[in-house]
């Protein structure tokens, strides 16, 4: 298993060093807090530190901004663009058996199909949104449909399996044209 992906660092809030984040988790009030420290990934020779500790945390406007004990203004946070902040393997195991949620990583690549059977396509990624999450999923045809990443809409996710059922309205599929 590889490490979970909680957040990407996005650009850059201010001149104290805040930074947006995309949140990849169904709970970023109880995850972003002062004090959590999370792993990084980054590209090699970034400059990115390995660990970063949250000073501070608030939601503005939907989009979730964080500071770091690291990063003090805005230079270094610039440098945070593109960075992951990850669970180690073991937090990440801890986290798939409460059964808090699915993880982009686990769901990229897993084949898609109707509940009738029938293969549409392959999961391309998920937003994560502040009412709902959005399943990518790229059509046989090449085409991309965004799935509402509800139960109704998508009733089965078996990664033993390598699949994922989805239920659309009809014409739904259709919009991806």
């Amino acid at each position: 298993m590889s490490d979970r992906v909680l957040a990407r660092i996005g650009k850059p809030h201010g001149i104290r060093g805040e930074v947006t984040v995309q949140a990849h988790t169904d709970d970023p009030a109880a995850r972003f807090v002062p004090g959590a420290t999370f792993a990084t990934e980054a590209p090699p020779g970034s400059g990115v530190p390995r660990v970063l500790t949250i000073s501070a945390a608030r939601l503005h406007r939907d989009t979730w901004l964080l500071a770091f004990e690291e990063v003090p203004d805005r230079t270094g946070a610039e440098g945070l663009r593109g960075t992951r902040l990850v669970l180690d393997d073991d937090a990440a195991a801890d986290e798939l058996d409460d059964e808090e949620g699915w993880y982009e990583d686990d769901l990229v690549g897993l084949a898609a199909y109707t509940v009738v059977g029938e293969r549409i396509g392959e999961v391309s990624g998920l937003t994560i949104g502040t009412a709902q999450d959005l399943l990518h999923i790229r059509l046989t045809d090449g085409r991309e449909a965004l799935i509402p990443f509800v139960e109704a809409l998508v009733p089965t996710v078996d990664l033993d399996a390598g699949r994922v059922v989805v239920d659309p309205p009809h014409g739904l599929l259709d919009l991806a044209e």
